[in-house]
């Protein structure tokens, strides 16, 4: 098939890649749980969690571009842990639902993040393999 016609039709999210885009929301993922962790000086390692979470996204994300004929698998590995993003994000809707949120600010600022983040990446993610079943050769 024609190299020219694939790129036409491959999924693209704010005009980038899936993979590439994956491997930015690691990266913003990895940013934020230092930033975080920096700012909230915190001495915890659960506030890196959001970095915990995005590292293995850049790795498998990468791992997807560097060797095409596995990138299914490392895709899905990839959109396994944006859903975990999202799952700890939720998180915040147990502080919410027990009136103590907003008590610990970073903590409950990152889960907002994680939850709408996390959703939105997955959300990409499923739609990016929607769109490849439909376009299988």
């Amino acid at each position: 098939m024609d190299e020219n016609f694939e790129k036409k039709i491959e999924f693209k999210v704010f005009g980038l890649t899936i993979e590439n885009f994956s491997i930015l929301f690691g990266l913003f993922l990895c940013l934020w749980g230092i930033g975080v962790s920096y700012f909230g000086d915190s001495k915890s390692l659960t506030s890196y969690i959001p970095s915990f979470i995005g590292l293995p996204i850049i790795i498998f994300s990468y791992l997807s571009i560097k060797f095409k004929n596995k990138k299914k698998l490392f895709m899905h590995i990839v959109v396994t842990f944006g859903l975990i993003c999202f799952l700890g994000g939720l998180d915040f809707v147990r502080s919410a639902i027990s009136g103590n949120i907003f008590l610990n600010f970073w903590a409950d600022t990152s889960k907002i993040m994680m939850l709408i983040t996390g959703f939105y990446f997955t959300y990409q993610c499923i739609k990016s393999f929607i769109h490849a079943r439909k376009n299988k050769n």
